[in-house]
């Protein structure tokens, strides 16, 4: 059957105002995301430095000695091994505890202590990285918190455990704080997920006989799948582009090499060096990382919309 001419007068009508309404959030993206990708793209295919004025067209150099020069230890091969330790180090455990947290507050949802709950897992996430690294460096002195509870497990007294000198444990250190810092954030994403799905279910499985863990396993993650997904590439990119934590670690004295993320090393390679070309080459490698991580992830979930 046809639309009549004035029906579909009406949903064009609507739809132009819905364009309108959309142009300012295209010319923001075009603007602060789209015009920077493009121009790092032209930038690291030429030899442009901080303090001269003057660049040439070097093609794919750049990214060849990306890939071939090791630069003192401070390689993009180096980085990207600091990156990826980063990143699974922090992206696996905070999605599985985050959607462990969240469930765990949805059976309080009726209990008067809910409130204080809410309140000590999101008050990380208000504050701002350097914040958070400055305090947790504090923490991770050798007479701070953590190495005298550290002391106190081991049945040790006035031992360094070197949290921020040893390199496993300094980048243990930068796991913990990112950690620390986003959990909340994703918690909140799991609880809304969660609340959308409907009781009903829950309330036919318990007359079927079903226990909690059959429950969770055969309706709330199969239900919280697009959640699931929406968490994961969140903080999956949150982690590969991770800079504040890093950098704050480094300045207050710590080896540069083990937490030298890609993030970190474009900024001493195009802000301390001014190589910009090759910084540029830096930011277009990692933009194709994650691009193609988020692709994989959406190819292996699947995520077709869930129907109950």
């Amino acid at each position: 059957m046809s639309k009549s001419p004035k029906k579909y007068s009406i949903e064009r009508r609507e739809a132009r105002w819905g364009f309108l309404f959309t142009v300012p959030c295209l010319l923001f993206f075009a603007l602060f995301s789209f015009y920077p990708i493009i121009n790092a793209f032209f930038t690291s295919l030429t030899n442009k430095e901080v303090f001269s004025r003057t660049s040439e067209f070097v093609g794919l150099k750049n990214y060849i000695y990306l890939f071939t020069k090791e630069n003192g230890g401070f390689s993009l091969a180096n980085s990207m091994r600091a990156t990826l330790t980063f990143t699974i180090g922090t992206f696996i455990p905070m999605v599985v505890i985050s959607l462990i947290v969240a469930v765990f507050l949805m059976q309080l949802r009726k209990t008067r202590y809910r409130g204080i709950f809410q309140i000590g897992y999101y008050l990380p996430a208000v504050l701002s990285s350097v914040v958070a690294a400055a305090i947790w460096m504090i923490l991770f002195d050798p007479r701070g918190l953590i190495n005298q509870f550290s002391n106190f497990l081991m049945s040790t007294t006035g031992q360094d455990y070197g949290w921020l000198i040893n390199s496993r444990m300094l980048q243990a250190s930068t796991m913990i704080v990112y950690f620390w810092k986003y959990i909340g954030y994703f918690v909140i994403l799991f609880i809304t997920g969660l609340a959308s799905i409907p009781p009903t279910l829950y309330e036919a499985a318990t007359v079927d006989g079903s226990n909690r863990w059959t429950t969770f396993w055969k309706i709330t993650l199969p239900l919280l799948k697009p959640t699931v997904l929406l968490v994961s590439v969140m903080a999956m990119l949150q982690c590969l582009k991770t800079f504040s934590t890093q950098y704050m670690f480094q300045q207050g004295g710590t080896a540069r090499q083990p937490i030298d993320v890609i993030t970190m090393n474009i900024y001493f390679t195009g802000i301390r060096h001014g190589k910009l070309g090759r910084a540029s080459a830096m930011s277009i490698i990692l933009f194709v990382i994650m691009l193609v991580l988020t692709l994989l992830q959406f190819k292996v979930s699947n995520s077709d919309d869930v129907e109950y």
